[in-house]
């Protein structure tokens, strides 16, 4: 939702994994269940390291916080053992697989939304694994948190992987993406950052085309093989990207779609792995002018607008990049305000964020977050979470890099 929730996530995120033998799929890791490990509380330095550990960790943590009686919650425990004893995995009940996905979103520590983790809307699809079945869910996905451009959290969770078979997943680190084609000369034309993904689509069927803002199908890999698709445009738009102050801002023809949607992290809740489970929030406006428009290795538009504002950039101690990172945030800032679509500025985010962490510390729980992740790319001193420290544990439910 926020801006660290959609950047791109290195993938020493992995490192946090719980080791696994075999394959490194945490259903396959255990076929035959202890007598009852619910028994045997984990302590807090130890992780869980079979399936039958981490769904007894994660079905205690249901009974504690959705108040199950201590019945309710050994008739559970001791059904799932035996689940997976019998098949090497087991299915979540929809109560189980809602509080995860909202738990995952709340553990996340590079996301700074997490504070409406309450608020996550949760589309069970466990029962599709097709190619053309996910993408007919990840239009309805679409269509389902636009809201008229209110842009609502929601997350569609596919088919899990079970033992002998993968569950459905989509390459695309987006549902929407900006093609990036690469030149003779060695430069990209469009986003640098999907050039990879744009040469797997061509080389795959797809007809490319010549623009900066060409949207890239959805490669989709399904249990019956694997496909792309074109999706929808009216369900994420783009946004003409204008300026309050310079009429010239419009002749460069910027756009961005208008709203994010994770699509290449898998989800883990209890041990089970979700590889497709597509996660929409909304955007801040730094993710997209400072560092979508502004990082060098994406469209890198600072010096394009320097130039606009006749600003010197002779060198760097003119300052003539801070200036020009800023009236790009507040371009597209203003550019989705016009459209009517949900967008959130820095510094109302991490004003939020710093009342949430401190209602949670003052009730005794803990905030997992990473600073580098929550401190935005631009006047980051001026916001009250520079200040702050956090625990950057990676703690289970959670979405990890693929």
């Amino acid at each position: 939702m926020s801006e660290p929730c959609v950047r791109e996530q290195p993938a020493d995120l992995e490192t946090a994994r719980v080791g696994r033998p075999g394959s490194g799929c945490p259903v396959t890791a255990a076929t035959t269940a202890p007598t009852d490990p619910g028994e045997r509380p984990l302590s807090a330095d130890r992780r869980p390291t079979s399936l039958a550990e981490e769904a007894v960790a994660f079905l205690r943590t249901c009974a504690q916080d959705l108040g199950w009686d201590a019945r309710r919650h050994r008739q559970r425990r001791l059904a799932v053992l035996a689940e997976i004893a019998s098949t090497g995995t087991y299915a979540h009940t929809f109560e189980e697989l809602e509080y995860g996905a909202k738990l995952a979103w709340r553990n996340h520590t590079r996301c700074i939304g997490q504070l409406y983790w309450r608020t996550l809307i949760v589309r069970d699809r466990r029962d599709v694994a097709t190619v053309d079945g996910v993408v007919q869910e990840l239009e309805q996905h679409l269509d389902w948190a636009y809201h008229d451009g209110g842009i609502r959290p929601v997350i569609t969770v596919f088919a899990p992987d079970a033992p002998g078979a993968r569950g459905p997943s989509v390459a695309n680190a987006q549902l929407v993406r900006y093609a990036g084609y690469r030149q003779p000369d060695g430069s990209v034309r469009g986003d640098p950052a999907n050039a990879e993904l744009t040469d797997l689509l061509v080389g795959a069927g797809w007809q490319p085309r010549s623009g900066m803002f060409d949207r890239l199908p959805v490669l989709v890999h399904g249990r019956d093989g694997c496909g792309w698709r074109e999706l929808d445009p009216r369900t994420c738009p783009d946004i003409p990207i204008t300026h309050p102050s310079y009429d010239w801002f419009a002749d460069l023809g910027l756009r961005w779609y208008a709203y994010p949607t994770v699509s290449d992290m898998q989800l883990e809740i209890g041990g089970v792995v979700y590889p497709g489970a597509p996660f929409t929030g909304w955007y801040v406006a730094a993710e997209i002018g400072a560092r979508n428009f502004g990082d060098v290795e994406r469209y890198n538009l600072l010096p394009t607008i320097a130039k606009g504002m006749g600003l010197d950039t002779s060198g760097d101690r003119t300052l003539w990049k801070d200036r020009a990172l800023i009236e790009l945030t507040v371009a597209v800032l203003t550019s989705f305000e016009a459209a009517g679509v949900r967008m959130v500025d820095h510094h109302t985010m991490t004003d939020q964020f710093h009342r949430y962490t401190q209602a949670r510390r003052r009730a005794g729980e803990t905030v997992y977050a990473e600073w580098g992740w929550i401190v935005p790319p631009i006047a980051g001193s001026a916001t009250p979470v520079y200040r702050e420290t956090y625990d950057s544990t990676v703690i289970r439910p959670n979405f990890f890099r693929r």
